[in-house]
């Protein structure tokens, strides 16, 4: 069954499924930071294998001008370990089926360039690749 992780201990327990992901996270920094990203409306789900952590996934609803109302995934990741099990897609029909509920028109997502596996695991969901992704870091003084 797939849940909202609500109580620090909770998102404590996601920690390392979503470092397999973001690997420059810290443990210690962990429920601050997403903490920090709640309050500016992200949500984290994880589904459970047993009692071990199987896949998470960190998303937020959202409106822009060009998609009006949509899920964004900003973390998807599925414990290495175990992976082609159908934990993954468990959680992407979940995320389908809560953006409907929401009244969501599109759900969105970016994937580095790198993950052809996970672009696989995407198209195979019926998602398309219908833009590039560009970003800047910026360098403060």
């Amino acid at each position: 069954m797939i849940q909202l992780a609500r109580q620090d201990q909770d998102i404590e327990h996601c920690f390392a499924v979503m470092r397999q992901l973001r690997p420059h996270l810290q443990a210690d920094a962990f429920v601050t930071t997403v903490r920090a990203q709640m309050a500016e409306g992200y949500q984290l789900a994880y589904l459970r294998d047993g009692d071990a952590i199987a896949c998470v996934a960190g998303f937020r609803l959202q409106r822009t001008l060009i998609a009006g109302k949509s899920l964004y995934i900003d973390d998807l990741a599925t414990d290495e370990t175990i992976r082609s099990r159908g934990h993954g897609a468990a959680m992407m029909a979940w995320l389908r089926q809560l953006a409907m509920a929401e009244g969501c028109g599109e759900i969105h997502l970016d994937s580095g360039v790198q993950r052809h596996r996970a672009h696989r695991f995407y198209l195979n969901r019926n998602m398309d690749i219908v833009a590039h992704h560009f970003s800047e870091l910026l360098k403060h003084d």
